[in-house]
């Protein structure tokens, strides 16, 4: 890759003819009759900071969403309406539900809310769920599990919570608790079986739902990215659990598989030591372009399609869309 292309990210932009903006870590946010305007940026975040820019990262999330939403649409409603830009979906207004839903297929992760984070610092009451012995780091979990937790607000971090503390704390109601779960297992099964055709493995994921005006359940934000899961080549983990030792319990020296997501730059921090205390160090060039190449091949095997970049600079190419869209008579 062109490391000038370090030199194009896209930051993010104000578009003021769009009214307020709302910015997240990774998207910026304009509401327009009872719609979301959603641009995701080549930010790049991890332990809840910036860390920095990755080349297409923006592009390759939006368009690798608007896939898995269309490809799940039969399991849950969800709030993509259009995508009018490679980095831009139009989505339907919701009420977010105050929690995340994370599941996961096998024990893994290095941050501090990750399953086996947890297991290795003795843990064995994790999520409101009981784990047995002698389980390795990267081992997968009998059956998907579910683990959420709370939704930080800007600046804060995540928090665990089990799925009895969310009904009995109020949070989301029982029923709709009920809702969400078996929504969200199907979504992890399907990801799982069209990851396993582009030689993947869905390792685990985070789903946001959020209520329509109607009281309708919909999927929200993003699904099955390389920022919201984590991605395996399947022949890379069948080689790294027959090595010897892999099943070291406290999870030393165990050699990763091949990842296709953000856990790519997140190891390399915990390999310098950091795990998100304090602030992170910048994101480093080459590790910023290296993760790009990562995000893209993602996209080309979940999609089957090859990655066309979007025209540069993506500022102008985005801020030339809305106006024609909005600002058209």
């Amino acid at each position: 890759m062109d490391p000038d292309l370090l030199n194009q990210t896209f930051p993010g932009l104000d578009l003021e003819f769009l009214g307020p903006k709302r910015s997240g870590k990774v998207r910026d946010i304009y509401e327009r009759d009872n719609r979301l305007i959603i641009i995701t940026t080549d930010r790049l975040s991890a332990f809840d900071h910036i860390l920095g820019l990755v080349p297409f990262k923006g592009q390759v999330l939006n368009q690798l969403a608007a896939f898995w939403f269309e490809e799940t649409r039969d399991i849950v409603a969800n709030h993509f309406l259009e995508s009018p830009d490679p980095n831009v979906t139009i989505g339907r207004k919701c009420r977010p539900l105050p929690v995340e839903v994370v599941v996961r297929g096998y024990i893994s992760g290095v941050t501090k809310t990750s399953l086996w984070y947890r297991y290795s610092q003795g843990e064995r009451y994790i999520y409101g769920m009981e784990f047995p012995e002698g389980l390795s780091k990267n081992e997968q979990l009998p059956q998907p599990i579910i683990t959420p937790t709370t939704k930080a607000e800007k600046g804060g971090h995540d928090e665990l919570i089990t799925s009895r503390e969310i009904v009995e704390n109020g949070l989301v109601d029982g029923e709709l608790w009920d809702r969400v779960c078996t929504a969200a297992l199907a979504l992890f099964a399907r990801g799982q079986e069209v990851a396993a055709r582009g030689g993947l493995l869905l390792v685990d994921t985070k789903y946001e739902f959020g209520l329509n005006d109607e009281g309708e359940l919909l999927l929200i934000d993003e699904i099955h990215t390389p920022d919201s899961s984590r991605f395996w080549t399947a022949t890379s983990y069948e080689d790294v659990r027959s090595v010897s030792g892999q099943r070291s319990s406290n999870g030393q020296n165990v050699v990763e598989p091949e990842n296709y997501d953000k856990e790519f730059v997140r190891l390399a921090y915990a390999a310098r030591g950091y795990i998100g205390d304090g602030p992170p160090a910048p994101l480093a060039d080459d590790l910023a372009v290296q993760a790009s190449q990562r995000y893209i091949g993602c996209y080309e095997l979940l999609t089957g399609s090859r990655f066309v970049a979007g025209q540069n600079p993506v500022a102008e190419r985005v801020e030339r869309c809305l106006r024609q869209r909005f600002l058209a008579k």
